[in-house]
C-alpha cells in the first residue's frame, strides 16, 4: 500500500471515538491465541522461491508461529510495470502463481507442508485493482473504472501499473468471489489477507465471507482500520493508529498516557471480539517508511514485547527475526540477510507465552487490558491482563530517561515467573523499582 494513502486513511480515522461495533463474526478455533508472519516470498532468500521458503517453516513452528500470511503469489503485469520485477499488487491473472517464485505445484506443497507442522496459511488478495494486461481488459473492459473519457484509471495517481475495479458491475463481484474460491478449494488455503480492503465496498467483503464459510471457516484479514469492516467480513484489521502512538511515543513527541488514550479512545470504537493486528513492521513500513530501527531507535525491542502483550494479534514481518536492518527493496530482489540475533529468542519466548497464557489470548478469548497506576505515569505504562487463573503484569519504561517508579497498592501481588529467566518473583503491591531507558518488566502466572 502507497505510503501517502495510509496517512490519508489515517487523517480521515483520527476522530473523536465512535459507539462500539457490532460483530457477527466467528473466529476460527485455531486463531484464538495464532500469532501471525508475513512471508516476503521474494526476498525471503536469494532463490526467492516457495521451496526455499518451505524449508524455514520448521522454524516458523519453533518460534510459535499460528498463521504464515503470504505475500501476493499471483503473476505480475508486465504493461507499466514498476521496476524490473514490478509489484507484487499489480495482478496479471487471479488463478495462477507467479513463475518468479515456483509452480502452481510448489505453493500447493508448502501449504501442505505448513498444514502438516499445525500452521495456517492465508495469501494476499488484492481485490481494488488489477495490471492493466490483466485479460478482463480484454474480456470485461466494463469491469473497470474509467474517467469521463472512457479511460482506465489508477485508483492513486502514482499506482500507475495498476487500473480500478468497478464494483458497481455484479458480474465483477461473481468473477472476483470464484477466484477467491478457487484458491481455498483447489489449494486448501486457510483465508485471506486483503489489500487496501477500505477502497473496495465493504458489502461486497461481507458477500465473499459468506460465500467462503460455505466451504469451511476461513480467516480474513482487512488492511484497513474502518470498524464496519469486522462487523460481518473480517475476523482482523491493522491497528494503524497504534503503529503511530509507538512512532511518537520513541520520537518523544509523545508519552505513555498517549498510549493509554488511544485505548480509552480511538481503540474503543472496536467489538471486544474484534481481532486487531499489533505491529511493529511490515512490508509496507519497512519499505516506505524505515525498519522499526529507523522509526523506533533505541525503542525498537521494547515495542516489540509490548506489541506482543497487547490485545491484538502480533505480527512477524520475514528478516525481524534476523534483525534486519535494511529497507528490502520492493520492486527488485534483495534478499534478507539472515543471522543470528536475539529477537529471535525474544519473539520465540513472547509467541510461545502467547499461546500457553489464556489472560494473552486474542478477541474476549484473552483478558481485558488494565492500566495499572503508578508514580510517573506519563513515562511508565504499567498494565495487567487477566482471564481465568492466568494473569500477565507488564511494566514499560515508555522514555529514554531512567524512572523511578512506585505503585503505592495497585499492583496486583503474588508469586511470578518472568519468560526471560528462571526462578520465581515476588511481586509485591507496593512495589518500587529503577527502570533504565526504555526498560520493560514481564510477571507471568
Amino acid at each position: 500500500m502507497n505510503t501517502r494513502l495510509i496517512l490519508a486513511l489515517l487523517s480521515a480515522l483520527c476522530l473523536p471515538a465512535q459507539a462500539q461495533t457490532v460483530s457477527t463474526v466467528h473466529h476460527p478455533d485455531w486463531a484464538g491465541n495464532a500469532s501471525i508472519y508475513e512471508a516476503n516470498i521474494r526476498q525471503h532468500s536469494p532463490q526467492g522461491s516457495f521451496r526455499e521458503f518451505e524449508k524455514y517453516l520448521p522454524e516458523l513452528k519453533k518460534m510459535g508461529i499460528g498463521i504464515i500470511w503470504v505475500m501476493p503469489i499471483n503473476p505480475i503485469g508486465e504493461k507499466n510495470r514498476k521496476g524490473p520485477l514490478g509489484s507484487y499488487y499489480a495482478v496479471r491473472d487471479y488463478k495462477a502463481v507467479n513463475p518468479e517464485f515456483g509452480s502452481a505445484e510448489d505453493f500447493r506443497h508448502l501449504v501442505q507442508a505448513a498444514h502438516a507442522l499445525g500452521m495456517k496459511v492465508i495469501i494476499d488478495w488484492v481485490a481494488n485493482h488489477t495490471a492493466w494486461d490483466h485479460d478482463w481488459v480484454r474480456t470485461h473492459p466494463e469491469y473497470y473504472l474509467k474517467d469521463d473519457k472512457g479511460n482506465f484509471v489508477p485508483p492513486v495517481a502514482d499506482w500507475h501499473d495498476v487500473i480500478k475495479l468497478d464494483y458497481r458491475q455484479p458480474g465483477l463481484r461473481h468473477d472476483m468471489i470464484d477466484a477467491m474460491r478457487f484458491w481455498v478449494t483447489d489449494f486448501d488455503i486457510d483465508g485471506f489477507r486483503c489489500d487496501v480492503a477500505e477502497m473496495v465496498p465493504t458489502d461486497f467483503w461481507n458477500e465473499a465471507r459468506a460465500a467462503l464459510e460455505q466451504i469451511r471457516p476461513v480467516f480474513m484479514l482487512a488492511e484497513g482500520e474502518a470498524p464496519d469492516l469486522q462487523e460481518k467480513a473480517f475476523d482482523m484489521t491493522y491497528a494503524w493508529q497504534l503503529k503511530d502512538v509507538f512512532g511518537d511515543i520513541a520520537q518523544g513527541k509523545k508519552n505513555a498516557n498517549d498510549l493509554a488514550a488511544y485505548y480509552v479512545g480511538p481503540e474503543q470504537r472496536f467489538h471486544p471480539n474484534s481481532y486487531r493486528m499489533v505491529q511493529t513492521s511490515n512490508h509496507d513500513l519497512n519499505s516506505w517508511e524505515g525498519t522499526e530501527y529507523e522509526r523506533l531507535g533505541d525503542a525498537a525491542e521494547s515495542f516489540l514485547v509490548l506489541s506482543t502483550l497487547l490485545p491484538g494479534m502480533p505480527l512477524l514481518y520475514s528478516g525481524q527475526e534476523a534483525g534486519n536492518h535494511k529497507r528490502l527493496e520492493f520492486f527488485e530482489r534483495d534478499p534478507i540477510v539472515w543471522k543470528p540475533h536475539p529477537f529471535r529468542d525474544l519473539y520465540t519466548r513472547l509467541f510461545h507465552l502467547k499461546q500457553q497464557n489464556h489472560a494473552l489470548w486474542n478477541g474476549t478469548a484473552g483478558g481485558a487490558l488494565v492500566r495499572i497506576p503508578s508514580s510517573v505515569d506519563k513515562a511508565v505504562y504499567a498494565f495487567r491482563r487477566e482471564q481465568g487463573k492466568d494473569r500477565v503484569v507488564a511494566i514499560f519504561n515508555l522514555s529514554g530517561q531512567p524512572q523511578q517508579v512506585s505503585f503505592a497498592g495497585n499492583l496486583p501481588a503474588g508469586q511470578y515467573h518472568s519468560p526471560f529467566s528462571q526462578g520465581n518473583i515476588s511481586l509485591k503491591a507496593t512495589e518500587q523499582m529503577t527502570l533504565k531507558p526504555w526498560e520493560y518488566r514481564v510477571f507471568v502466572q
